[in-house]
């Protein structure tokens, strides 16, 4: 795997790999310093520490699995997609959301990333926020 398409790919995989196994410093460590969050629906993140921050928030509300996931890459190894289901649980009230009861989720999520010397740069999540309310008994 030295070309930069398969890099990427492996870059990618690692990333969700140390999420399900709840590596949160390993994950981070993928990151660069700069790294650009795009949450769901939501606002923007910039930095490490900012997306180590949210992680800590995320644990704190959810237990999440990423399920049958899919990982493509460019050729040139800058960009790469992911999509997967998510499994959940949701085990805290998260702030500005319905209140949590250990409601269980699965949904589908696209992720986009932008790579620059086998870091990722930007992370992008999609998924349907009504659908999530739906399944938390909120819509």
């Amino acid at each position: 795997m030295n070309d930069p398409q398969s890099r990427a790919y492996q870059l990618i995989q690692s990333y969700y790999a140390t999420f399900n196994q709840g590596q949160r410093e390993a994950m981070l460590a993928l990151l660069s310093e700069d790294v650009v969050h795009d949450i769901n629906q939501s606002g923007q993140d910039v930095g490490r520490d900012a997306f180590r921050r949210f992680l800590q928030r995320m644990d704190t509300c959810y237990a999440e699995q990423v399920q049958d996931l899919v990982v493509f890459a460019s050729s040139c190894g800058t960009r790469a997609a992911a999509e997967f289901f998510i499994a959940g649980e949701y085990l805290a009230t998260d702030e500005g959301l319905p209140p949590a009861c250990g409601q269980k989720y699965h949904l589908r999520v696209g992720a986009f990333f932008e790579i620059r010397e086998g870091t990722i740069t930007r992370v992008t999540n999609y998924y349907n926020l009504q659908d999530w309310l739906r399944q938390v008994g909120a819509a």
